[in-house]
């Protein structure tokens, strides 16, 4: 019966009956396989809700199910002689270049353990632009609390943003607090040229020390303890005030440094204590672009 079949077959289609054979076999291992695709995937679909863990699997069951429908269907019709540790070694090959971004994140995670570029509590920054405090370190991805972005002056946006692992290998990572927990800011003061330059300079460094005092005693004590792990030194810890022009009057800045987290309480407070002082001084006025027009008309008739 089956013998019969196989020749009307041959007459239809004109196919060999060893092309029958092999046609058989591929469509009944592309289905087995679907099938233990579809199982496999519901298993893990019962057993979690995680959407990440179920996309992660998604994508490995997926890569695994087509290396397995290739090596299948390139067995049947072009049947390589191949051993057991060439099969091995091609799958093996397969499945890193498929799960590459898998294997990537785990390789981060040993590096983010041995080499330690930040830990939770620290605020960091990537050079594409993200910015935030490190919440926690998982083996796939490291959680931060993102600051910046629409906020202004480093405070949290209130979003969780999660962070392949795979990006400490090739990306720039700046932390904010690692050894040495400081940063230096700088608050520019304008002036009018009218204004008594001298006394805005000392008022503005008293302001500056008052608020840093803290900050730059134990600055020394931190920058001592750095230089031992970084070539990290500073001639200065204490608060400066440059002087430069600008097309509007004399600029004075203030450059002190803060702790990361506190950036903005105290660029809230210096300003309060600038406004503040600059009104009790009747020789000091804020600059500002200012515009003068003339009419030629009644110039000329006066």
């Amino acid at each position: 019966m089956l013998n019969s079949v196989t020749v009307w077959t041959e007459e239809v289609t004109g196919l060999a009956p060893a092309t029958q054979d092999k046609i058989i076999v591929s469509i009944s291992a592309i289905i087995v396989l679907w099938l233990i695709r579809f199982l496999v995937k519901r298993l893990i679909w019962n057993k979690t809700q995680k959407v990440e863990v179920r996309y992660h699997w998604r994508k490995t069951i997926g890569y695994t199910y087509m290396l397995l429908v290739f090596l299948v269907l390139f067995r049947v019709w072009f049947n390589p002689n191949w051993d057991v540790v060439n099969i091995v070694a091609l799958v093996a090959a397969a499945l890193i270049l498929s799960l590459q971004d898998v294997i990537r994140s785990i390789a981060g995670w040993f590096a983010l353990i041995w080499m330690r570029p930040f830990q939770v509590g620290d605020r960091i920054q990537i050079d594409n632009g993200i910015t935030g405090d490190v919440i926690d370190i998982r083996v796939f991805k490291f959680s931060l609390n993102e600051v910046g972005n629409w906020v202004h002056a480093d405070q949290s946006t209130g979003r969780v943003m999660h962070v392949p692992n795979s990006v400490v290998l090739d990306k720039t990572i700046i932390n904010f607090t690692e050894t040495f927990p400081y940063i230096w800011i700088e608050l520019p003061v304008l002036i009018t040229f009218e204004s008594n330059w001298q006394d805005a300079k000392i008022v503005l460094q008293k302001i500056a020390e008052a608020h840093s005092h803290k900050v730059s005693r134990n600055a020394k004590t931190k920058i001592k303890e750095a230089s031992k792990h970084y070539m990290l030194y500073y001639k200065m810890l204490t608060p400066i005030i440059y002087t430069s022009l600008d097309s509007c009057g004399v600029l004075l800045t203030m450059r002190l440094l803060v702790e990361p987290h506190k950036r903005r309480n105290c660029e809230h407070a210096i300003w309060e204590d600038v406004l503040t002082e600059f009104a009790q001084h009747k020789n000091i006025d804020f600059a500002y672009p200012t515009q003068r027009f003339y009419n030629n008309l009644a110039e000329g008739s006066k």
